[in-house]
C-alpha cells in the first residue's frame, strides 16, 4: 500500500517557557500515526514551530488538540515578541508529502479550519491554495498590522470576515490562519551587527515585492538578547530561490554595508530536494544538532 503523509509546521505563539512546549508536544506525541520530528523555539521571536509528519486523518487529530490545548497555557493578550501573529496558534499549513495531493490538503485545511471556528470559536482564515477570498491568500496580507487591525478590519469591511467561526476575535486565542502550501523553507542570517535599519535596507532589497529575488519573503528582527539583527526569510518555493542564493544575497547586500555575516539557522527542517552536505559550511549554519533533512529524520524516526 502507498502510504498517505502530510506535513505540518504549526507556528506557535510561545519561544520562552519550555515547560510550555513541551506540554504542547507531548499533545502531539501522544497521537497515533503522527510523529513530531522537531521542536524550534526562539526567546527573541518568541515563537516555536512543530515539525510534524503523518497520515491525514491522524494529523487532523493532533493539530486540533494543538489549537484546543494551546490556548490553556498561552494568552494572546499577555503576548510579545519580534514575529507577526496574529494568535496563540498562528498558522498551521498542510503540505503533501507521500501519496497525498494538494487537493487532498485543501480539502483538510478545510475540514480543520471548519472544526476549530465551530468547536473553539477561533475566527479561521484561510491562505495558499486553500485560500477562498481574493486578496488575502497571502500569510502576510492577513497578519497585516497584527491582531488589532485584524479585529478592525473584521469590523467594518465584509471582505474580512472569517471562512470559519464568528466575526470576532477570540479573548485569548485571537486568531488563526490554516491553508495548503508547497514545501517553505524558514531561514534566518544573523548579522554581525546591531544596526537595524540596514538589516530592514538588506531584506527590502532582496525579497520578491521590491524586485528581488523570486520567491522569497525577507523581514528584519533584531535580536535584543543577543545585541544582534537578523534578515528573517521565508523561501517559499527553493526550486526558484535555493538556500545558497538567498544566503548570497544577504551576503552580497551586507558587504554593501560593511557588515560581516556571523552565522544562519533552518527553522525546521528541509525536504532532501534543497539540501547538499556542502551547505552546513557554505551557509555558515549554526551546528546541527541533528539531520536537517525531513526524509532522513523521518526514516530515522520509529514512524511507521
Amino acid at each position: 500500500m502507498i502510504r498517505r503523509l502530510v506535513e505540518s509546521v504549526p507556528n506557535i505563539s510561545e519561544g520562552c517557557d519550555h515547560k510550555v512546549i513541551s506540554k504542547l508536544a507531548a499533545g502531539i506525541d501522544a497521537v497515533q500515526q503522527v510523529v513530531l520530528l522537531d521542536v524550534h523555539f526562539d526567546p527573541d521571536h518568541h515563537r516555536s514551530v512543530f515539525t510534524i509528519v503523518g497520515e491525514p486523518e491522524a494529523m487532523g487529530k493532533a493539530l486540533f488538540g494543538l489549537v484546543r490545548d494551546a490556548p490553556q497555557l498561552i494568552d494572546i493578550r499577555q503576548h510579545q515578541g519580534e514575529h507577526p501573529r496574529i494568535g496563540v496558534v498562528d498558522v498551521v499549513p498542510w503540505i503533501p508529502l507521500e501519496g497525498v495531493t494538494m487537493e487532498d490538503c485543501v480539502n483538510s485545511a478545510n475540514n480543520l479550519g471548519s472544526r476549530i471556528g465551530q468547536e473553539l470559536e477561533i475566527p479561521v482564515y484561510l491562505y495558499e491554495q486553500a485560500g477562498k477570498v481574493p486578496g488575502r491568500e497571502k500569510l502576510e496580507i492577513v497578519r497585516q498590522g497584527g491582531l488589532p487591525a485584524l479585529a478592525n478590519r473584521m469590523k467594518i469591511d465584509q471582505d474580512w470576515q472569517p471562512d470559519y467561526g464568528p466575526s470576532i476575535i477570540h479573548p485569548t486565542s485571537g486568531a488563526i490562519v490554516v491553508g495548503a502550501r508547497f514545501f517553505l523553507i524558514a531561514f534566518n542570517v544573523v548579522l554581525q551587527s546591531n544596526d537595524l535599519t540596514m538589516a530592514h535596507q538588506i531584506a527590502q532589497s532582496i525579497r520578491t515585492s521590491n524586485g528581488g529575488l523570486p520567491s522569497l519573503k525577507a523581514l528584519s528582527v533584531p535580536l535584543t538578547s543577543r545585541k544582534l539583527v537578523q534578515v528573517s526569510m521565508n523561501l517559499t518555493d527553493f526550486r526558484e530561490t535555493s538556500l545558497r542564493q538567498a544566503f548570497e544575497a544577504v551576503k552580497r547586500e551586507a558587504k554593501r554595508y560593511q557588515i560581516e555575516i556571523l552565522e544562519s539557522e533552518i527553522v525546521g527542517l528541509v525536504p532532501k530536494a534543497a539540501w547538499d552536505k556542502t551547505l552546513a559550511h557554505d551557509l555558515k549554519l549554526r551546528p546541527l544538532k541533528s539531520d536537517p533533512v525531513i526524509e532522513e529524520r523521518l526514516a530515522q524516526s520509529s514512524f511507521m
